[in-house]
């Protein structure tokens, strides 16, 4: 395995050669800053619809670089703001279509992935979070698809089992298989991927970078995480880091007490995200929140690695399934969050947008990319109306606020779990 591809999903896939980078000065119809699920999505699906357009796709690194690559491999319809709030805001049938678009487009995926021989061990097995307190119970007794301690027990075996949720919208999948796959099948369709090439200002009609600058009417930003390094959008999204682990492959027997047979991936109901998955090879693919926020905004490589975080999941791994398995391999890496973790897509004045998913992006940029498709070509569908198209959240506060803020977030929650497993 490449010990300088960005996650374990990355190192299991068989050695591939870096695009070649921009060799300088150009104009295409549609220039796309950033290879991720985002800017690789709309360039297919615009291919489609527009193959005359020269559609460009700059990556500063190599497609699947960034969240798109090391990821939970979760393909869910979840959706970071409440269904009731976006009831409150835009009324009860928008709600009730952008939960139907985001369910739709766990099976696009899967379409696609099928239709474009792109293995990526696609698995729709839905999505059980679990309520192992009874302050956890509580919130699951109130949500969409509850389940009794036995029925969730025997869809997932973990310690302390007393209830749960469980929804079928979601696939388990190898997110580095899809993204890779994906930037071939763009490519198939007539799109062009510069690799190895840095994006350092956009504007209206043109995108400067370290090999030169693409002019073209419409320019996508597809950064996600990395949106803060942009000159004018250091305020943007706050790149919030989440970390993963996985396991050496379990044995038969501690999956026939574990369960999750066809795949589901799990949760529980504490308010510290984590999330994991069973590979197609039998490990437990496990992930949580809990680094800090850094100052100003900045990504960087070392971030990637906490060993406190690494440590906590372990002993949360450990603790849920009564198992100590050899971890293989730890990597992490930032994702987008808006002010007002409102996830958006839209286009204004020949500049265009997608992003801030808070973590739920695999499904969401898939449906992010066919909207922003529909809006560059001119074909305007059911998509283009949803509540998060054209939407704005307001900018983040500036530092010390932001850090401040944000940290401060982060711990309350995490003590937020302490009292409810002390019973307070």
């Amino acid at each position: 395995m490449d010990p300088d591809l960005t996650s374990w999903w990355l190192r299991t896939l068989e050695p591939f050669e870096r695009r070649a980078p921009l060799p300088g000065d150009t104009s295409a119809d549609v220039v796309i800053v950033g290879g991720g699920y985002t800017g690789l999505w709309t360039a297919y699906y615009l291919a489609a619809l527009a193959p005359a357009k020269r559609i460009v796709v700059l990556e500063a690194e190599y497609a699947g670089f960034g969240a798109s690559g090391r990821n939970g491999g979760w393909c869910s319809g979840l959706f970071p703001v409440p269904a009731e709030k976006l009831a409150r805001r835009y009324g009860p049938d928008q709600a009730a279509a952008m939960a139907k678009h985001l369910a739709d487009a766990v099976d696009e995926v899967g379409r696609v992935a099928a239709a474009e021989d792109i293995d990526c061990h696609y698995a729709k097995g839905g999505t059980i979070t679990l309520a192992r307190t009874p302050a956890q119970l509580r919130r699951a007794r109130t949500s969409p698809g509850f389940l009794d301690a036995p029925r969730a027990a025997a869809i997932c075996g973990a310690t302390d089992v007393l209830g749960g949720t469980y929804s079928p919208d979601c696939a388990a999948l190898h997110p580095a298989r899809l993204v890779r796959g994906l930037a071939d099948a763009a490519e198939r369709r007539g799109v062009t991927i510069h690799e190895g090439t840095r994006a350092l200002s956009l504007a209206r009609g043109e995108v400067t970078t370290d090999r030169g600058t693409v002019r073209a009417p419409v320019v996508v930003r597809a950064l996600e995480g990395y949106t803060a390094a942009l000159p004018g959008h250091r305020r943007a999204l706050a790149p919030v880091y989440s970390l993963m682990i996985v396991t050496a492959p379990l044995d038969p027997a501690t999956w026939a007490r574990i369960g999750l047979a066809r795949r589901e991936t799990f949760s529980d109901e504490r308010h510290l995200i984590v999330y994991g998955q069973r590979t197609a090879d039998d490990r437990l693919a496990f992930g949580g929140r809990g680094a800090p926020y850094h100052f100003g905004s900045r990504v960087r490589p070392s971030y990637d690695k906490e060993p406190h975080v690494f440590a906590a999941l372990r002993r949360t791994l450990t603790e849920l399934f009564g198992i100590d398995p050899p971890i293989e391999d730890s990597w992490g890496g930032p994702l987008g969050i808006p002010r007002d973790w409102m996830p958006s897509v839209g286009v204004r004045d020949g500049l265009a947008w997608a992003g801030g998913y808070v973590g739920d992006g695999v499904a969401a940029a898939n449906l992010a990319g066919r909207t922003l498709a529909d809006l560059i070509a001119g074909d305007l569908s059911d998509r283009t109306t949803l509540p998060w198209v054209g939407h704005r959240s307001r900018r983040w506060e500036p530092e010390p606020v932001r850090w401040l803020g944000i940290n401060a977030a982060l711990r309350a929650t995490a003590l937020r779990d302490v009292w409810e497993r002390r019973g307070r």
